[in-house]
């Protein structure tokens, strides 16, 4: 009989090294937890530390001659397992499930466990968690016994029917007498007629080695079920299959298994197509922690976000990049979600110091059966993805080897075909690439669209999607204007949600990532990055949380959200608008104001007056128009969108008021924000009209009546406060209170209170002579007004900016106290920032205000020097800008260049002659480095790349490159990709 093995726990988190014996005679440091358990979240400071943690427990064995079996569904990473002192064994991989038989070291009565896991940093490239960070069980079974995941069922469609094909593995001497029943019922719990078709031994089939080949067998019997009710995203019909193992009449196991019906076709050239109707994939990527929760597990906080996702209409997700917990299989299952189950993230070639690669020869193979045989069954498993972004598929002809080997294996556990082999490969210019694409079933391209084209026509057997795209990042509720500028860093440390904060690497706008693929009929769809923002990858900053996410950790939309449902729920199902930036700025300030809509036409208003309708091209083909754009004048009031249907009926409202300072908080903790026993209660911050405070930054103290507050989250990645406090920090007016109830369905009450400390929420400016400068007035002063009134008094920064956001000389600035005089002394357009700080090292209020100067002079070129500078040399350390995952800025080189790094050095002006090669210095002491140079023309959108292979070189040397012959202005990156090592000195251009 299998149970849960949860409670009871007691774990002690030591050096790292230390063994079994040291824990042993430590027991007064150990204290009680409850699994699944992550360590490392209880201190945003430290969430990569390297230590080994120490679990211990005690359980009974009432009957030890009984096979008795340990089942950890995660433990990350690297475990040991001992039972009554006796090490009984490990496990290096800290996604995959560890079965271990523990029958020859257990007793009758109480038994010692004790699990170590041993946990070095860096091993990952996003937060790992640390710990057992799953559920655990135990399962006591007869000599002759289904194992875990021993059985395997297949269907296909025949005619208006089914067939479907079990195959049941049994381990034991009894194997030659036992037999095998099934039972299959249906959503109602009524049992479901079935014909049998055929029955027959297949001990052939089983995976044992070959000296237990004589204790092993399959059982295999194949059924006909007549017009089920089919399993897709829309209608997740599910059955309940019933498998009971006998020997000699007697009943000894049964297992259930959740299974369902469908029909897919996936065509190279006609696309998707789920039980005959054509379908896109509507996906989205996560990654496996919970925000505030960490890495541990909780079924009901995976539900809500997968119930915000069904809103989305989200109809896939990619599981990135390692297997996840079984219960969201469950889940995906139950709520009608496609699935691809990746499992591995690095091959033989590692992408950070510590991580499975050190494991890969000896334990691959292991995970491999663990991960499919765990997962087959699931009807929402689509694809088995085999790795993301490995370099090995790249760097030589060994990829290729691997790439076999994998498929073979996955073929070996799913020899039916459940799934087809996949992988997200982002290296597919290359032949290395493209011939490891060749061995798979399914061709998954991370940001590459523009390649769809040219490799449909060369590879017409193909199957091709999107298994990564967009990458754009936002910040929820913060906007840097103007919309027609890439900006992408700024002093805040936030991104803009806009849409103009992209990648070097992703999608240029959300019209580009929605559009190119859905008017590609060929494509079965594509997976977005990401869902959820997750913690690490802090994509361009260094910061705790990423950016990517069209919800934040805590989750609440952001912006983002309601551009992708715009593209993928219809009009029809569930008509909307949302209209954004909130609406709190300057008066006289331009604003960039976008409306999303999901129906044909929207039309603005402010404040009553029409901006002007326009019509949306939601439908393929229909362009790109997929947002409405407008450029207001602030001026207090109502921002007011509205949506009509084809014959001019408004269908669909949305709103943003102007707001003053918080007056109150309004909590929501309904039956909508309860899933299971947590409580997710959302806090809010409103003025005294009622207003939603949407730049609210108030900390709140939050406390809960039937329950336990569990952790806190604003989503803001700049935000170190413990996830397990009961006092947090609004971030753009929200917060997120988790509370576990002392009971499921038992009322919890949850009030939060405003805390003194106030800090500055908003920065007016006011420009005493207007924004127009010129001759006969030169200077205007500006006084910068701060809510609200009573918040601390701190020196306000002022400095004059042009349109990207960088430094200008077109005016000067003298400050005292809170205003700024400006003083033009060249014609052009530039703005006037002024950002509180609040205490932190980052700009927390910022503020802007817009000026023209004309008829006053020459006008003075931004950034003519940099321009300039195209044929000298340039050192790395003086790059505009550097984001991703590791690297280290010293004075004359950017070392240790790691995984998706971008080094950005702006426009540079190539001139009327042009350049025809690169001089590119530094050294590769880990192997050859393949390098993006990325040149983007900022007035077209047009991106052109050429790709340079660095050779390895223990020390630094100049490599020259040939390339297309580049003239006129462009901006200049260099991207280096999952795998990259690389010290980059300098380069300089050769015509």
């Amino acid at each position: 009989m299998k149970r849960l093995f949860n409670d009871g726990w007691k774990f002690w988190k030591s050096e790292y090294g230390t063994g079994y014996e040291t824990a042993v005679k430590s027991a007064e440091k150990f204290s009680d937890v409850l699994i699944p358990h992550d360590w490392m979240i209880e201190d945003p400071h430290n969430l990569y530390s390297t230590n080994t943690g120490w679990y211990c427990n005690k359980f009974e064995v009432a009957e030890p001659d009984k096979k008795i079996f340990l089942i950890f569904d995660g433990i990350y990473m690297d475990s040991i397992v001992y039972i009554n002192g006796q090490e009984a064994g490990e496990w290096k991989n800290g996604y995959t499930q560890f079965v271990l038989d523990v029958s020859d070291y257990v007793k009758k009565g109480e038994n010692d466990i004790y699990v170590g896991v041993r946990c070095r940093y860096p091993s990952s490239r996003w937060y790992s968690g640390a710990g057992i960070y799953r559920n655990i069980w135990i399962d006591e079974l007869n000599d002759t016994y289904i194992p875990e995941n021993g059985v395997y069922v297949h269907s296909e469609r025949a005619g208006d029917a089914f067939k479907f094909t079990i195959q049941t593995e049994i381990i034991g001497e009894d194997t030659e007498r036992a037999e095998i029943s099934c039972k299959l019922r249906d959503g109602q719990d009524k049992e479901v007629s079935l014909t049998e078709s055929k029955k027959a031994d297949a001990e052939n089939k089983s995976d044992a080695p070959d000296e237990q080949r004589s204790l092993v067998g399959v059982k295999e019997t194949s059924f006909t079920i007549n017009n089920p009710k089919l399993w897709s995203p829309e209608n997740p019909n599910l059955y309940k299959l019933e498998v009971a193992l006998s020997v000699d009449g007697m009943l000894i196991q049964e297992k259930e298994i959740n299974i369902g019906f469908k029909d897919l076709k996936l065509d190279p050239s006609e696309g998707f197509f789920v039980n005959r109707e054509h379908t896109k994939l509507q996906g989205v990527c996560i990654h496996h922690d919970l925000g505030a929760l960490g890495v541990a597990f909780n079924k009901n906080a995976m539900r809500r976000r997968l119930c915000q996702f069904k809103e989305l209409g989200v109809n896939a997700i990619r599981l990135t990049h390692n297997v996840y917990a079984p219960e969201l299989l469950d889940l995906a299952d139950e709520m009608g979600f496609f699935v691809i189950s990746e499992a591995f993230d690095m091959w033989e070639k590692a992408k950070t110091e510590y991580d499975y690669a050190q494991f890969w020869e000896e334990w691959h193979e292991k995970d491999a059966e663990s991960w499919v045989k765990r997962d087959r069954n699931h009807v929402s498993v689509l694809m088995w993805s085999i790795g993301n972004e490995i370099y090995d598929t790249h760097a030589s002809e060994r990829g290729m080897e691997i790439t076999k080997e994998l498929r073979g294996l996955v073929r070996k556990f799913d020899p039916l075909k459940n799934a087809l082999v996949t992988s997200g490969s982002n290296y597919m210019p290359w032949e290395n690439a493209q011939k490891c694409a060749d061995e798979l079933e399914v061709v998954g391209y991370n940001y590459a669209e523009r390649l769809y084209e040219k490799h449909h026509e060369k590879h017409p057997d193909w199957i091709i999607y999107g298994s990564e795209t967009c990458s754009l990042v936002q910040s929820r509720n913060v906007y840097h204007f103007p919309l027609g500028e890439k900006i992408l860093m700024d002093t805040d440390l936030q991104c803009s949600s806009l849409g103009n904060s992209t990648t070097g690497w992703g999608a240029e706008s959300f019209e580009y990532a929605i559009c190119n693929d859905r008017d590609i009929k060929y494509s079965l769809g594509q997976f977005v990055w990401t869902g959820y923002d997750y913690i690490g990858e802090p994509t361009p900053y260094q910061t705790k949380n990423s950016y990517f996410g069209l919800v934040d950790t805590a989750g609440f939309n952001k912006d983002a959200y309601y551009v992708w449902k715009s593209a993928w729920v219809s009009c029809d199902k569930n008509p909307f608008v949302h209209v954004f930036p909130y609406w709190d700025f300057n008066e006289g300030q331009r604003i960039d104001v976008r409306v999303a809509s999901n129906c044909c036409k929207v039309e603005l208003f402010l404040n009553g007056k029409s901006l002007g309708a326009q019509e949306l091209s939601n439908k393929p083909g229909s362009g790109n128009h997929i947002m409405a754009d407008y450029s207001v004048i602030y001026e207090m009031g109502t921002l007011e969108a509205v949506a009509y249907d084809e014959v001019g009926n408004i269908i669909a409202r949305d709103e943003r008021k102007s707001f003053g300072d918080v007056s109150s908080l309004k909590i929501k903790a309904d039956a909508e924000n309860t899933f299971g026993d947590l409580v997710f209660a959302e806090i809010s911050a409103f003025d005294a009209d009622g207003n939603p405070v949407e730049n609210a930054n108030n900390y709140v103290h939050v406390s809960v009546k039937g329950g336990k507050l569990i952790g806190l989250d604003n989503g803001d990645s700049t935000d170190y406060d413990r996830y397990q406090s009961d006092t947090g920090r609004l971030f753009g007016g929200k917060l997120l209170a988790i509370v576990k109830a002392d009971k499921e369905g038992a009322p919890v009450k949850v009030d939060a209170e405003l805390s003194q400390k106030t800090d500055i929420r908003a920065i007016k400016l006011f420009s005493e002579r207007g924004q127009k400068l010129s001759p006969d007035v030169k200077t205007t002063v500006v006084t910068a007004k701060i809510f609200p009134a009573s918040a601390s008094a701190q020196d306000l920064k002022f400095r004059v900016l042009n349109r990207k956001g960088k430094e200008t000389k077109l005016a000067t600035v003298s400050v005292e106290g809170n205003r700024a005089e400006i003083t033009a002394v060249s014609d052009g357009c530039f703005k006037l920032r002024c950002e509180a700080y609040n205490g932190a090292d980052s700009a927390k209020v910022v503020s802007e205000l817009d000026f023209t100067a004309e008829g006053i002079g020459d006008f003075v070129a931004d950034g003519t020097e940099k321009e300039l500078r195209t044929y000298t040399e340039i050192i790395a350390p003086d790059a505009d800008s550097i984001y991703g995952d590791s690297f280290l800025r010293l004075n004359d080189i950017v070392q240790g260049i790691g995984n998706n790094v971008t080094v950005g050095f702006g426009v540079l002006d190539f001139g009327d002659e042009g350049a025809t090669c690169i001089d590119i210095t530094g050294r590769a002491i880990k192997g050859a480095n393949t390098i993006h140079l990325r040149f983007y023309d900022e007035e077209s959108g047009n991106e052109e790349r050429e790709i340079l292979e660095f050779p390895k070189s223990p020390d630094y040397m100049t490599k020259t490159f040939s390339i297309g012959k580049r003239t006129g202005k462009w901006d200049v990156s260099f991207i280096f990709l999952p795998g990259s090592y690389f010290d980059f000195r300098s380069f300089i251009f050769g015509k």
